[in-house]
């Protein structure tokens, strides 16, 4: 066997989460999520305790707020709650604050609190449906790297990710509005990858396709189901949480310490189609 036959075999035993592992751990560093209370955040903030990562989480609901906490200081993780609405900048700043009085500074942002929206006909869309959509996936987002990045900056710098969609990169009926403020966070981001390179921080964002999350149980009420959705990606199956917080992780490592202004999708193969 030649030496590229070797190292073609050898990237198809690799598994994501192991190489992951072999870039090594991320002790001492300062994660924040928002919307950590279930799906992809949920998913990601455990993983960033169980690397070693001191992790604020962050949501609209306070008892599982502090129920994932403890879940993961019993698993001998460091984590602290701050409930927070991204509709309110006075709320982000005061989440990004508890961050860095609680732990000394912040290294990473996940940004993934989000929403849905209202589906529907973009001509029986309404200016309140808009404010729905946005206010949480644009607005939100635009609100919670502004104090992300100005803590990063006053401690070196630091890595932001977003959580962007691939109906960022397509059209789908009826889902217009949660399209278009998927397509203006992965504006934000590159534009947060070039303000933020001269003060040693990276913007990249993850677009995840059919996950299997609370979220998706919600749109395939209205596309004909989670099988009809599992059916449509060259793997046919479903994502996990875990597989998406994996990327996530990833891009927030130092292990990704040369990309910056990127979107990954992660969707099973369906935009190659």
């Amino acid at each position: 066997m030649d030496g590229n036959s070797s190292l073609s075999a050898r990237a198809r035993e690799i598994h994501f989460p192991v190489l992951f592992r072999e870039m090594g751990p991320m002790e001492g560093k300062v994660a924040l999520v928002t919307g950590a209370l279930s799906g992809i955040g949920r998913a990601t903030a455990v993983a960033l305790g169980a690397r070693g990562a001191k992790v604020v989480v962050s949501g609209r609901r306070d008892a599982e707020g502090e129920a994932l906490v403890a879940e993961i200081a019993d698993a001998g993780g460091t984590a602290s709650y701050c409930g927070c609405d991204v509709r309110s900048e006075d709320e982000i700043a005061a989440l990004v604050a508890h961050a860095v009085d609680r732990f000394g500074r912040l290294d990473i942002a996940v940004n993934n609190a989000g929403t849905d929206g209202i589906a529907g006909p973009i001509t029986e869309q309404t200016a309140e449906n808009y404010a729905d959509a946005f206010d949480i996936n644009v607005r939100g987002t635009l609100l919670a790297m502004k104090h992300e990045m100005l803590a990063m900056q006053a401690s070196g710098g630091g890595s932001i990710v977003n959580l962007s969609s691939t109906m960022a990169f397509r059209g789908r009926p009826g889902l217009g509005l949660y399209c278009a403020s998927k397509h203006a966070v992965e504006g934000l981001t590159k534009v947060g990858a070039i303000e933020g390179a001269p003060m040693n921080i990276r913007v990249n964002a993850i677009a995840p396709g059919q996950i299997d999350t609370p979220m998706l149980d919600r749109v395939a009420l209205k596309v004909g189901g989670k099988d009809h959705i599992a059916a449509g990606p060259p793997m046919k199956r479903l994502g996990t949480s875990e597989e998406a917080a994996e990327l996530i992780l990833f891009l927030a490592s130092d292990a990704a310490s040369y990309i910056t202004g990127q979107s990954v999708a992660i969707e099973g193969g369906r935009l190659a189609l």
